[in-house]
């Protein structure tokens, strides 16, 4: 799991903000054990528990690996996975020796699981977990004390999974919300920037070059004002399934605008692209939306180049796609390549010299 976000992309991009959410979540907690478990270390120490006074040590030690991780290097430390493992440790082996006292700390420890682990290694980790206390429960305390035990702290990690896979659920249901358009189901504009730098990446990185389609609804307005606007909708709804039905897994499907889409084609050149647009026109204009309103739509072709920013990508291709609607519509025009930046050689290079 990779924590580096950059602050200020936290409140423009709602995947990341959860991101940064947990950061904080796994920090404090970590925070706050490295808190309560130090000072028992000079106490294990005193009272002669000179192995668990080590293993609360390690414990320790853990908890400011992945503080300093997380704040220096954006970085999960081990995933956290020696958290449940000198958890279990400490406290099975506490409660061995110290009875109650060392019992009371299972508790948060396996409560705490669920909130630093993915949920299918939180609940593996506490059944390990319930097991061994309840085996050390069964040879420490009488057989009531077992019984209440070994339930009460199964119960309690069933209501931390409980809450855990709900506020889980609640974040991918928000997630989801927030970076969908609600009529069409396409991504909407607070995707766009992450989902085209890293297309820029990949052409940069490993000269995987990428296209972008701008798809335009001609006359959209006049839907609106002769049929209505949930006539409107029901259209711009047809026209997100009639795309995507042409699209790869790989493609992304935008909503940028009121009638406006962008598809996003990873590893595709500008020539394939094309040929898609035209096919997407095809499919739209073949057959009348809502058995009696007939859509056309421009379309415009942009590859990225090598060197540009998404911002100017986009700008290319939202440029071309002006330029179709100003030909007269229903057609497909191909964005302009950016020039080749000169050097200064080239530049002072006398004019006999060219040619």
């Amino acid at each position: 799991m990779n924590f580096s976000v950059p602050p200020s992309t936290l409140a423009t991009n709602p995947t990341i903000a959860v991101l940064g959410f947990k950061r904080q979540l796994v920090y404090h907690l970590h925070f706050w054990a490295f808190i309560a478990v130090a000072p028992l270390v000079m106490v294990q120490w005193q009272q002669a528990h000179y192995l668990l006074s080590a293993v609360l040590v390690l414990f320790c030690v853990n908890a400011l690996l992945v503080i300093a991780f997380l704040r220096f290097r954006g970085t999960y430390f081990l995933k956290g996975r020696l958290f449940p493992l000198l958890a279990v440790v400490s406290a099975a082996y506490s409660t061995h020796i110290n009875g109650h006292a060392g019992l009371y700390w299972a508790y948060p420890a396996a409560t705490a699981l669920f909130f630093l682990l993915p949920l299918r290694e939180a609940i593996g980790s506490n059944i390990i977990f319930v097991v061994v206390m309840a085996v050390v429960s069964f040879l420490r305390f009488p057989e009531a004390d077992f019984w209440r035990i070994t339930f009460s702290l199964g119960l309690t990690c069933l209501f931390a999974m409980i809450f855990a896979f709900l506020v889980g659920k609640l974040q991918q249901e928000l997630t989801r919300l927030a970076t969908t358009d609600p009529l069409t189901g396409c991504l909407n504009r607070s995707q766009l920037a992450d989902i085209l730098n890293g297309q820029i990446q990949m052409r940069e990185r490993y000269e995987r070059v990428s296209s972008l389609i701008l798809l335009d609804l001609d006359y959209f307005k006049t839907i609106n004002d002769q049929w209505g606007h949930l006539a409107g909708d029901k259209v711009l709804t047809e026209m997100a399934l009639r795309l995507r039905k042409r699209l790869r897994e790989s493609d992304q499907l935008f909503r940028i605008g009121g009638e406006e889409f962008m598809i996003v084609l990873p590893e595709t050149r500008q020539k394939d692209a094309d040929a898609l647009a035209h096919q997407l026109l095809t499919s739209i204009s073949a057959r009348p939306f809502l058995e009696d309103i007939k859509v056309t739509a421009s379309a415009s072709v942009a590859e990225v180049s090598k060197g540009e920013t998404w911002s100017v990508w986009l700008n290319r291709a939202d440029q071309a796609l002006y330029e179709a609607k100003s030909r007269g519509r229903n057609q497909v025009v191909n964005a302009a390549r950016p020039l080749p930046v000169v050097g200064r050689g080239a530049e002072n290079m006398p004019d006999s010299a060219s040619g």
